[in-house]
């Protein structure tokens, strides 16, 4: 009799291991987000001043140019988890699934910077 060692506590798993990893990283940065957007909502409802002059005034505290930049970044990673998925599970052949992560990555970086540029010049 053959000892089978893919049943139960012992089983033999392959795969690249990413499930529960990505999983909770969509979740935290879900949490990031909603965090943020609290911050945002209390200080846009508890603001006199409804001009832009107010407005380039909240960005111009650096605690909250960071605050910002955190949860664009948290928005960045939980679009690319999700995106990676899209592709991963509906582009089948390889190279053209390469392709469009590459291009997924550029594009997210290139708008990480753009946010960057744009909060650090108010």
């Amino acid at each position: 009799m053959a000892d089978n060692n893919n049943i139960g506590g012992k089983r033999l798993v392959v795969g690249a291991h990413y499930g529960l990893r990505d999983w909770l990283a969509q979740r935290v940065t879900a949490v990031v987000m909603a965090l943020y957007t609290v911050i945002l909502l209390i200080s846009f409802l508890t603001a006199s001043n409804f001009t832009y002059e107010g407005w380039a005034g909240l960005f111009s505290h650096q605690w909250f140019k960071l605050a910002t930049f955190v949860a664009l970044m948290a928005l960045f990673f939980h679009a690319w988890i999700g995106v990676r998925d899209i592709w991963m599970d509906y582009v089948k052949p390889v190279a053209l699934r390469l392709v469009l992560q590459v291009a997924t990555i550029l594009w997210l970086v290139g708008c990480a910077g753009w946010a960057a540029q744009i909060l650090w010049r108010v």
